[in-house]
Order: C-alpha cells, then sequence, then structure tokens
C-alpha cells in the first residue's frame, strides 16, 4: 500500500490571509512572540525568512502583513482540505495543518500520476491553489517527494525506489538547525553520507529523530498512516413550505430542529461553540452569519440567534446579508465543536446564563468585534499587561505571563487603569521637581504631588520606588521611565511615572489602586 502526501505550503499564512480577507498574493507572516513562525512565497522574494525577528522581517519587507499565530484556525481551515480528500478516498491521515497523507488510489484512477491530478484538481476548484503531491512507498519518502513538487503538480517515486531518491537528498530535510549544523561540521552533507554510519552510533550522537531517519533511509523503516475516521455530519436544516415571511413563525417553526441538533451533538459527547447560521430565500443565502458562544450552544441559544440575525436581516440592519424575499430554509451548521467535557460546570458554578444571553445579543447587535473581555498577559507596564479579545473567542497571541519581565511592578496589581495617563507632577521640599538619573537614582525627596492637573496638591503621605525600564533601546531611540507608587494623605494610592523624554522630563498617572 503506497502512500499519497498532500502538502499546501505556508498553510499558516494562507489561512490568516483567507481570515483576514487579504489577497493571497500580499507579503505576510504569521508570528509568535515577535518571531516569523511562518512566510508566504511573496515575502520569501524580500528575504523573509522563518525565525527572523519582527522588525528585521518589517525592515526586508515593509509591507508585510502582521498575522498572529492561531493553530486552531488553521486546523479549522485546514478541515475543508480534509473532506475533500475524503470524498476521493476515505481513511486520511492529517499530519498537521498544511500536511495530510493517505493511501495511493492509483489503481481507481488509471496510474498513479493521473490519481495526483484529481486530487490537485479538485483541491484547486475549491481555492486551494499552492497544492503540491507526492507519491511512495513510505510516508517519509512521500513527504519528502511532495516537498520538491511544483505548485498544483506531483512527484511520483516508483516503486522500491525509495533508497536511492532519499540518499540523494541533503541533510537540510531534517528541518532542526542545530541537527543540521551538527551533520554539516561533522562533513554529512546528504542523507546518503547519514545512512552510511552505524544505526548504534546515530542513535547514541544524535537522538530517536535521525536515528528513525537514519533507518528509513537504509530501507528498513516504515510508518502506518494513522486514519482519522471520518467525522459525522451535523448539519441540520428545516425546509418552509410554503415559505414564511415573520421572523417569529421561522423561529417558533425551528425550534425542534434546534433541539434536533443540540441532541445529535450530546449523542456523539460533543458541544458547539461557534454556529454558522443561514437563512435561504430563492433558493439562494440570503443571511449567513457566525456565532460565538462563550461556552456552548443549547437549543434556546440557537434559536435566539436566530431570531435576532433574521430580525437584523430582515430590516436591512444586519452584515450577514439582507432578506427581501420569504425564506425557504433555515441551516445550522456547527462550525467548530469540543467535547462536552471541556465545558462542564466547576464545583463553584458559572456565568449567569441570563448575562451570557445578554452580551451575546448586544454582540448580534454590534457586531463581532464589538463586544471584548479583558485577558491577562505579560507586560511590564499594567497597560501592557492588559489585552482585549471578543466575547466568546479563545485569546491567541498573547505575550506569556510565565517569563521574567525586569522592572515589572511587584503585586497587587493596581485595580484601575486609565486608558490615557493622566499628567501630573510630583515635587521634593521646596518646590524642586523630583528627577530619575540614568542610573534609576532618585534625586530628590518625594513631598507633594497631584495626580492630575485638575487636582488639588497634596502632601505625600507614603511612596515606594522606582521601578526603572528601559525601552527601544535597540531602535536606537531609547525610552527610559522609573514608576512609583504614591499614596496621598487622603488615602489615595496612584501609580505615577516619571518619563524621561527627549527634550524634557514628566510625570504620569497611569493607574491607581482604588
Amino acid at each position: 500500500m503506497r502512500a499519497l502526501v498532500v502538502w499546501c505550503p505556508d498553510w499558516p499564512v494562507v489561512a490568516a490571509l483567507a481570515e483576514e480577507a487579504l489577497p493571497p498574493r500580499q507579503p505576510a507572516a504569521v508570528f509568535s512572540a515577535n518571531v516569523v513562525q511562518a512566510v508566504n512565497g511573496p515575502a520569501r522574494d524580500f528575504g523573509v525568512r522563518r525565525g527572523m525577528r519582527r522588525r528585521d522581517a518589517q525592515a526586508r519587507c515593509p509591507e508585510i502583513a502582521v498575522l498572529p499565530a492561531n493553530p486552531d484556525r488553521d486546523a479549522r481551515a485546514f478541515e475543508d482540505v480534509l473532506v475533500v480528500l475524503e470524498q476521493l478516498r476515505p481513511g486520511v491521515a492529517p499530519l498537521r495543518p498544511g500536511l495530510v497523507a493517505l493511501r495511493s488510489p492509483g489503481r481507481f484512477y488509471g496510474g498513479e500520476s493521473e490519481a495526483a491530478a484529481v486530487v490537485a484538481e479538485q483541491l484547486v476548484g475549491h481555492g486551494v491553489w499552492d497544492c503540491r503531491v507526492g507519491i511512495a512507498d513510505e510516508l517519509f519518502t512521500a513527504e519528502q517527494a511532495a516537498r520538491r513538487a511544483g505548485p498544483q503538480d506531483s512527484v511520483v517515486v516508483p516503486a522500491g525506489e525509495s533508497v536511492p531518491f532519499l540518499r540523494a537528498l541533503p541533510v537540510e530535510v531534517l528541518e532542526d538547525p542545530e541537527t543540521v549544523g551538527l551533520l554539516k561540521r561533522l562533513g554529512l552533507r546528504s542523507l546518503g553520507q547519514l545512512a552510511d554510519l552505524g544505526a548504534g552510533d546515530v542513535l547514541a550522537r544524535f537522538g530517536r529523530q535521525v536515528a528513525w531517519v537514519h533507518r528509513v533511509v537504509s530501507g528498513r523503516g516504515e510508518t502506518l498512516l494513522a486514519e482519522r475516521t471520518a467525522p459525522p455530519d451535523l448539519e441540520v436544516h428545516v425546509d418552509f413550505e410554503p415559505p414564511l415571511d415573520s421572523a417569529e413563525t421561522i423561529c417558533f417553526s425551528a425550534r425542534r430542529t434546534a433541539d434536533a441538533f443540540v441532541e445529535q451533538l450530546a449523542r456523539h459527547g460533543l458541544v458547539c461553540t461557534e454556529l454558522l447560521v443561514q437563512a435561504e430565500a430563492d433558493g439562494v443565502v440570503a443571511s449567513s452569519r457566525r456565532w460565538v458562544h462563550p461556552r456552548w450552544f443549547g437549543a434556546a441559544d440557537v434559536v435566539d440567534r436566530l431570531h435576532w440575525q433574521l430580525q437584523g436581516a430582515m430590516n436591512g440592519m444586519s452584515r450577514g446579508g439582507e432578506i427581501r424575499a420569504p425564506v425557504g430554509r433555515v441551516r445550522f451548521v456547527p462550525e467548530t465543536v469540543v467535547p462536552d467535557s471541556v465545558h462542564a460546570d466547576g464545583l463553584w458554578g458559572g456565568t449567569d446564563e441570563r448575562v451570557q444571553r445578554g452580551i451575546a445579543r448586544v454582540q448580534g447587535m454590534l457586531g463581532h468585534e464589538a463586544v471584548l473581555v479583558p485577558v491577562l498577559q505579560g507586560g511590564r507596564a499594567p497597560a501592557d499587561r492588559q489585552a482585549m479579545v471578543p466575547w466568546g473567542e479563545r485569546p491567541t497571541g498573547l505575550r506569556p505571563t510565565g517569563l521574567p519581565w525586569p522592572g515589572a511592578l511587584p503585586p497587587p496589581a493596581p485595580a484601575r487603569v486609565l486608558a490615557d495617563p493622566w499628567p501630573a507632577a510630583l515635587v521634593g521640599p521646596g518646590g524642586r521637581p523630583v528627577v530619575v538619573d540614568e542610573r534609576g537614582a532618585v534625586r530628590g525627596e518625594p513631598a507633594r504631588f497631584r495626580p492630575h492637573a485638575d487636582e488639588p496638591w497634596q502632601p505625600v503621605a507614603a511612596w515606594a520606588g522606582p521601578w526603572p525600564v528601559e525601552e527601544l533601546w535597540w531602535e536606537g531611540t531609547p525610552r527610559r521611565v522609573a514608576r512609583f507608587q504614591v499614596v496621598g494623605v487622603d488615602g489615595r494610592a496612584w501609580l505615577m511615572t516619571y518619563d524621561q523624554a527627549a527634550a524634557e522630563s514628566v510625570w504620569w498617572t497611569e493607574a491607581g489602586y482604588d
């Protein structure tokens, strides 16, 4: 049983561009922690490479689209490719988003090259323009063959020719910079030279992964395909005969279908967290919208979303399309499903369902990005530690909180963080300004302050600090700040910042300890 591998290059970038509705040929890269994780061909033409820092990538290609890493988005977008392949041959084995294997269906299409052509044709018909196919006796060989194929083309390694094909490949196919560098320093330039070494020596010197490649190149390795079971068809719809033109009547008639939709998911041990609702009029989709739930959709939630969507579409106020004719069909499509155990209630309870429904209704009226929730991320300043994500969406691309952040404030964190810092003032005895030098030393004892220009001066009851931070020094325009905790005689505590700008030094109030 020969293996067929389909490779869609730069898939994280492809999925992110599609989500952002950007042109496919836009130079773009996916970044994680300001490091290039994936880059497409137009950006590579400017010299952008994986592992490059964001500032270096933007220096080489100023117009590059900076896209956040989101593994869930990549997997969700790649699901369409898996569905297309399962229609050609059941039993696909997804390796990762952008790479999938299946048993070669060559005998069904008159030959393996013909089968590869059919696969490419079907994927191109679904909008996947850059797809490459490799066919060989073994999975690793088929993957390397796919990586050497051209767009919408294939490379077929004849039966029994896998070892000669692999021996000619350079060691760079291992995709581990440290291992590749070590092999080159030892004078090994190809997989054939690696295969000539003893198996025990390879395992002891390079580890299990390289030892497995050594066995494959030596003709002794074989990887069985971990074929997935095709997911059940969870989409449901309800037809109206005759078509209906009232939102209330449509929702009343769709209640039983909503109940069946949720019960069907429950039988598979699943719950839906992202739902696509479509309404057809005159045989075409007149209104289509994706709804996200912070937990999971129940039958009442499904009907509510349908009602809100129909009200907006029939009144011409919906972003998902307008309905100008009676509705003949309503379709519920679960876009994202997860095991029901993921969203089980904790022992301490959860958010009131009425609150969730109210927030979801506001989000439905104003748009997905209009209702945001603050989440915690890593950073030094209180404002840097906040990130806003749409209600019900999993946060991605956050700075890790576990890393050391030199200059960060000790707990407790301030309760109120100002969106725009207030201009403030802090002086010592005799009205002399308090300053912080380049070494972080305080010049002057804080005696009086005012947290805002409109507030009166008051004596300092207590203060702590400074916590100095030097930022952006790598860009040639360093910004030095020092943060203080200041308590007034009225009992209020403030986080004040001394910002040493290029021409002058200014005090600001960043947050308050209410």
